[in-house]
């Protein structure tokens, strides 16, 4: 099914669609805190897609022009930017990840301190919520 025949279908209809894949990767990407990275195997597995980096490259490749999905989060599994440096696209992308205050060591990115881990978020929330009661 191609984005476009969501127009034609009825309110009950989308409500029970499966997402596509695509779409399954827009959403994971959409939740990506600002400050935070994923790598493409990581978005690929928040998706419900597992080994399938390849397909979130292809996918992000091919995002519309001027898109407000945060496609500047997503970075190799080496903590590093999958673009060439020179080129327009990759320095937009190390400006943007700056802007959102993620230091560069080397052209590397640390995971270990940038890394998006939700479940582990959630799980501290919950925990700092009761602790609070």
């Amino acid at each position: 099914m191609k984005n476009n025949d969501f127009a034609e279908l009825s309110h009950e209809e989308l409500v029970h669609q499966e997402p596509t894949r695509e779409q399954r990767i827009y959403l994971a990407l959409a939740a990506v805190p600002c400050g935070k990275v994923v790598t493409y195997g990581q978005l690929a597995d928040l998706a419900g897609l597992p080994r399938a980096a390849r397909l979130v490259g292809r996918t992000l490749r091919h995002l519309p022009k001027g898109t407000q999905l945060p496609w500047h989060r997503v970075i190799n599994a080496g903590g590093k930017i999958s673009l060439a440096e020179d080129c327009p696209s990759g320095q937009l992308q190390r400006a943007r990840l700056h802007e959102e205050g993620i230091v560069f060591n080397n052209s590397r990115i640390s995971l270990r301190q940038y890394r998006w881990q939700p479940q582990i978020a959630a799980t501290t929330s919950r925990r700092q919520d009761k602790e609070s009661q």
